[in-house]
């Protein structure tokens, strides 16, 4: 039997699919978050949907995970001014 996993990936590996989230992982030089809906999961990994693409996680990276509110309805544009 493995291990259990840490925290944040054991969140990971068991919120349903379209769950909204933001997951904090390590890059080169640093770490970086993705936010958006979590749309694939693997033994390995997970794939996050955010606003510019998908963005595909280790679960080797991740430091912090967490289900997060739906976001809020964007706003109309502003009328251009004469």
């Amino acid at each position: 039997m493995s291990p259990p996993l840490p925290v944040p990936q054991q969140f990971l590996s068991d919120a349903p699919l379209g769950t909204r989230v933001v997951v904090r992982y390590r890059i080169g030089g640093g770490l970086t978050d993705a936010l958006g809906e979590l749309v694939g999961k693997s033994d390995g990994g997970c794939t996050v949907r955010t606003r510019r693409a998908d963005v595909v996680i280790a679960l080797e990276l991740v430091v912090a995970a967490k289900e997060v509110p739906p976001a809020p309805p964007r706003r109309a544009p502003r009328p251009a001014v004469s």
